[in-house]
C-alpha cells in the first residue's frame, strides 16, 4: 500500500533529494568512501557548502550584506543564541504558539522582554493584529509558521526596528522579502533536509552591537568568519539540503511552489469545510498552507478515534494532532504531492459516507 506522508518534522522530502543522498552515503560522487566519513575541509564537501549558500541566495533573492549560515543545534538553540547577540535591553516577541513562547522565554535570560500581544486566549487560532513595536527595542521576533495550531504569516511585516523571524515550518514554501528582515533562522527538518541542520540568514551589520560578551561557539560572527566551518558542521543535511534547492531550483523557484502549495491546502481546507464530519480549528484569514489542522464536529466528536484508524489503513501518515491540542493535523509540506492531499480528501469522504 502506498504511504502518504503528513508528518509534521521530520516530514516528507523531494524523493530525489533522498536517492541522492542515500547514494552519497554509500559512494559519494566516485571516491570510494561515504560522504558520512569525508573530511568537512576536504575538496569534495566545501563545493556543497558553497553551491548550498548560492542557492539559498538565489532562491530568496537574497539582497548583498547577509550571509548564509549552516549550524547545529536545531532553532532551538536559536532561541538563545538570537539575544545573546542582538538584545542589548529590550526585544519585542509576538507570541502565536508554541515555538514562539518558548523564544520568548530563552530571551528573558539576556534582557527585558515585551509581549506585543499573544492569541494564546484562543488557543493560538489566529495571528494577532493591531499591535504596537516599541520602537526603543533591539529587535522585533515572530514565527511565521505555527506548526501544532495551523496558522502562518505569509506576508513580509514592515517593522519599525529590527525583525527576526524563525521560519522552521514555512521557509522556501513562499517568496520572502529578506531585505525587511535582520535574521531569518530554523530548523531544517521541515522542507529542506534531514534533522540536524540549522539555517541562519543573518545581515552582518546588525552584529556586534552588544555590550556582553559572547561565548565564541554562539557568536555570529565567529560562523561568518570560519564559512560554517568553525567547527565540524551536519554534513549529510547539508548535502541533503543541496538537493532540496536544487529540485526547487528545478521546479521554477518560489513562486512556483508558492502556486503549487495554495493548490493542495485549497483542495484539503474545502473538503474540510464541505464535510459534515469535520471542521477547521484556524481563524480562516491566517489558515495555513504548511499545517492543516482540524477536528471532528462536535456532533461527531466520538469518531475520532475511528477515523484514525481508518486514515491509518488507507495508508494515511502522520495526521493525528499534537499531543497538545488532540485533533487532526496534515502537513503539506512542499515535497507532498497533489496526489497524497486527494487520497486523503478521498479518505475523508469515504468515513463520511461510512457514517
Amino acid at each position: 500500500m502506498k504511504k502518504h506522508n503528513f508528518n509534521a518534522g521530520p516530514s516528507i522530502l523531494p524523493q530525489v533529494t533522498i536517492e541522492e543522498t542515500a547514494k552519497a552515503v554509500v559512494d559519494f560522487n566516485g571516491i570510494g568512501m561515504s560522504i558520512m566519513e569525508i573530511s568537512h575541509r576536504s575538496k569534495d564537501f566545501l563545493p556543497i557548502v558553497t553551491e548550498a549558500e548560492a542557492l539559498f541566495a538565489d532562491l530568496l533573492d537574497i539582497p548583498s550584506g547577509y550571509k548564509v549560515l549552516f549550524l547545529g543545534g536545531g532553532a532551538s538553540l536559536q532561541f538563545c543564541m538570537l539575544p545573546y547577540n542582538l538584545l542589548e535591553k529590550k526585544a519585542a516577541y509576538l507570541n502565536t504558539g508554541a515555538w514562539a513562547n518558548k523564544a520568548q522565554k530563552e530571551a528573558k535570560f539576556f534582557g527585558e522582554v515585551v509581549e506585543v500581544a499573544s492569541s494564546k486566549d484562543a488557543n493560538y487560532n489566529y495571528i494577532p493584529k493591531g499591535y504596537t513595536i516599541p520602537k526603543d527595542a533591539d529587535y522585533f521576533h515572530i514565527t511565521t509558521n505555527n506548526t501544532i495550531y495551523g496558522t502562518e504569516i505569509r506576508k513580509d511585516l514592515d517593522s519599525p526596528v529590527t525583525l527576526v523571524a524563525d521560519m522552521s515550518s514555512d521557509i522556501f514554501s513562499r517568496p520572502v522579502d529578506v531585505s525587511k528582515y535582520g535574521i531569518i533562522y530554523g530548523g531544517a527538518q521541515k522542507n529542506l533536509a534531514p534533522a540536524g541542520l540549522t539555517f541562519v540568514i543573518v545581515k552582518e551589520d546588525i552584529l556586534g552591537k552588544v555590550t556582553r560578551p559572547i561565548p565564541t561557539m554562539l557568536d555570529y560572527r565567529t560562523h561568518i568568519k570560519d564559512g560554517s566551518m568553525f567547527n565540524t558542521p551536519p554534513v549529510v543535511p547539508i548535502f541533503g539540503a543541496l538537493q532540496t534547492l536544487k529540485w526547487l531550483k528545478g521546479l521554477g523557484g518560489l513562486k512556483e511552489i508558492e502556486k503549487m502549495n495554495i493548490e493542495k491546502a485549497t483542495i484539503l481546507y474545502d473538503e474540510i469545510e464541505r464535510n459534515k464530519l469535520f471542521k477547521g480549528t484556524a481563524v480562516e484569514e491566517d489558515r495555513s498552507l504548511m499545517n492543516i489542522c482540524f477536528v471532528m464536529n462536535e456532533k461527531y466528536a466520538a469518531l475520532e478515534e475511528d477515523f484514525g484508524k481508518f486514515a491509518a489503513a488507507q495508508g494515511m501518515v502522520g495526521i493525528k494532532g499534537h499531543r497538545s491540542v488532540g485533533g487532526f493535523r496534515a502537513s503539506t509540506y512542499n515535497a507532498l504531492p497533489k496526489e497524497s492531499v486527494q487520497a486523503l480528501v478521498d479518505c475523508m469522504k469515504a468515513f463520511e459516507k461510512a457514517h
